[in-house]
């Protein structure tokens, strides 16, 4: 795995290494590996996981062929204004 340093910028290469990491499942696979997993417990695992990814993909056929609605988009976070400032009253 190859992360360019641009400027010098080791935090900005530390963020674009740690996304690859976590889309290639490499901390999921490290925390798998902490503790010993039965060949039974592996293989109802991987089973498991192998039908939520078929679900997942039936799903969003259904979705992009129109026969299931699509999800709400979620609303980008909005700011609000900042209060006015309040004048200190002196007497």
């Amino acid at each position: 795995m190859h992360v360019l340093v641009r400027d010098n910028n080791i935090e900005q290469a530390l963020r674009v290494l740690k996304k690859k990491m976590q889309r290639e499942g490499v901390f999921r696979e490290m925390k798998q590996r902490r503790s010993y997993e039965k060949p039974s417990e592996r293989k109802t695992r991987e089973k498991s996981d192998a039908i939520r990814r078929a679900r997942k993909l039936a799903r969003k056929q259904a979705i992009r062929e129109g026969l299931l609605p699509a999800p709400p988009k979620k609303k980008p976070f909005e700011r609000k204004p900042p209060l006015p400032e309040v004048k200190a009253r002196t007497e």
